[in-house]
């Protein structure tokens, strides 16, 4: 049996090499991958604007209340006068006629100016305080309502009030002063009522039964 020929193995030889040379072009290293290849960027972290704190509470709103001052004027029928004066959201306030019948009536004003006042005997008087010149509304003594009008008072005008003990009587009198410079009041001795004589709205200087009094204004 002959040999493989030199030429033979040299042949084998050049085809093992081209074989080798094609294996190594297709499986050849892969270039290094970077090491923040296909890695998305964290987000950066999204700070809160809301602040967790509570929120401070609101202050308190102030009531409001009704202006301080003096209101006098006339039943709508003109058969009486009233009068009220305002301080710090308390009133008072008297109705007479002039003759015999008279009332004091007390009580609150609301912020928005709302009076509610009562008095002796189921006296009631009711009203509205606007614009704090005026106050519009109903009284009642001893009879139908009457509806009036007092107008913001000015000095001398408005309500006057004495109380004193005169020859053993308690005397007791009460005046409206109109803006018009007439007087409207009402004098009890022990009760019993008459008409008042006029005092001087200057001073309030007034004589009962010979004795010299001084009325002063009349407030809550």
């Amino acid at each position: 049996m002959k040999r493989p020929g030199p030429l033979l193995t040299l042949l084998a030889g050049l085809v093992l090499g081209l074989s080798l040379l094609t294996l190594d072009a297709t499986t050849g290293p892969k270039a290094p991958t970077s090491p923040y290849r296909d890695r998305s960027p964290s987000p950066a972290p999204v700070r809160s604007t809301v602040s967790s704190a509570a929120p401070a509470p609101a202050p308190a709103a102030t009531p409001s209340r009704a202006p301080d001052g003096d209101y006098a004027g006339r039943t709508d029928d003109d058969t009486a006068a009233v009068a009220v004066s305002v301080r710090d959201g308390r009133a008072i306030a008297y109705f007479c006629d002039g003759r015999t019948r008279e009332s004091w009536l007390k009580g609150e004003v609301a912020g928005d100016g709302a009076l509610r006042l009562t008095g002796r005997d189921g006296a009631k008087l009711t009203g509205m305080l606007g614009d704090g010149t005026r106050i519009e509304g109903t009284v009642r003594v001893g009879g139908t309502p009457r509806a009036f009008t007092a107008d913001r008072a000015r000095k001398p005008s408005g309500l006057w009030r004495a109380t004193a003990t005169v020859r053993s009587a308690t005397i007791d009198g009460g005046w409206i002063v109109l803006r018009d410079g007439s007087q409207v009041g009402v004098l009890t001795r022990d009760g019993e009522p008459s008409p008042a004589p006029r005092i001087d709205p200057r001073t309030g200087a007034v004589t009962v039964d010979g004795q010299h009094l001084t009325a002063r204004p009349a407030t809550p």
